[in-house]
């Protein structure tokens, strides 16, 4: 009897190769789509932030239900009028009377309104923050400003003196 070669040695002819059916395709089509789905999702508080992608999150929240963190923007806020006055009431106050406008895509918190007055050399002299229950007067009835949705704000501060001759207005 001649020696018989070890099983690991013998080859086989190979059984002719059957493309895969369809239902794999289909099925490794659709994880790949669940794949993506997922990495937005996981990652739609950054990507919420950009405006090219914002609007596809609003759709894909919408449809699942998840939540989309609110645009912050405080530079789209514009303002449209303001005033500088002395306070009618109180000689040591100056009273500021302001408008300005959300020129964002989106809805966004209401900003945090910063005023400074400055000198002559452009050195600012005071300054500060107003919070929305502040300018407005009392809480915002709703939790963001609309698009192209105005306000009006009246400040009441110290007034600096002679050396202040111009106000910026900042949002932050």
């Amino acid at each position: 009897m001649p020696p018989r070669a070890p099983r690991f040695a013998v080859t086989t002819p190979a059984a002719p190769r059957r493309p895969l059916p369809w239902g794999w395709w289909l099925a490794a089509a659709l994880l790949v789509l669940a794949l993506g789905l997922q990495l937005a999702l996981a990652d739609r508080a950054r990507l919420a932030g950009d405006p090219a992608w914002r609007p596809r999150l609003e759709t894909l929240c919408g449809l699942l239900r998840c939540d989309l963190p609110a645009w912050h923007e405080p530079a789209a806020f514009r303002v449209t009028s303001r005033e500088v006055r002395r306070h009618p009431e109180d000689p040591r106050a100056l009273l500021i009377t302001t408008s300005f406008r959300n020129d964002a895509r989106w809805a966004q918190p209401w900003p945090v309104m910063e005023v400074a007055l400055h000198d002559i050399d452009g050195q600012a002299l005071g300054l500060r923050r107003f919070q929305p229950r502040e300018y407005l007067g009392s809480p915002p009835a709703r939790p963001r400003i609309e698009p192209g949705q105005s306000a009006s704000a009246t400040l009441e501060i110290l007034d600096p003196g002679q050396r202040a001759v111009a106000f910026t207005f900042d949002f932050h």
